[in-house]
């Protein structure tokens, strides 16, 4: 899957406008915060972030950050979604626990090697691990199905 792709399938994650008052990321449009989307240079309002500008910010912020053209492809788009979802540094940390390398949340050379040596489950247990720690946080009970849905949706999800 390449960050065209990704991009298109996080999106149905992500959909439109959000301003649901229990989302510690507050408003976002395209899955893409306030905080973010000033901090990437956009200055308008939220409603009338362009789906180009959300675009830019995800490739740069999320999927460069985590080295996604270097990874395998049956976890790409989970750690792209993930990094999305919960931020670059825990996305790491789990693929970190997952491949058995030390969880300081930065890819480097080992945990590249190590997740290219895995095999064709790592998908599986990447999202196992991610779904574990996601029903522990305290917005489990408001965003719980949404999250729980969104990693079954990449479980059933083909690899291209």
């Amino acid at each position: 899957m390449n960050f065209d792709q990704a991009f298109d399938a996080l999106i149905g994650h992500e959909g439109g406008y959000s301003n649901n008052p229990a989302d510690p990321g507050g408003e976002t449009m395209w899955g893409v915060t306030l905080t973010v989307a000033r901090a990437s240079g956009y200055t308008g309002t939220m409603k009338d972030l362009p789906r180009d500008t959300a675009k830019t910010i995800y490739r740069a912020q999320y999927w460069d950050a985590v080295r996604a053209d270097q990874l395998p492809d049956q976890v790409r788009f989970d750690i792209f979604d993930a990094a999305v979802n919960s931020g670059v540094k825990q996305a790491v940390k789990w693929l970190q626990r997952v491949v058995g390398v030390s969880e300081d949340g930065i890819i480097g050379p080992a945990t590249l090697g190590a997740a290219s040596a895995v095999g064709a489950d790592i998908g599986r247990r990447y999202s196992g691990v991610r779904l574990k720690f996601m029903t522990d946080l305290p917005t489990w009970p408001s965003f719980g199905r949404g999250w729980a849905r969104r990693i079954a949706s990449n479980l059933t999800r083909e690899v291209a």
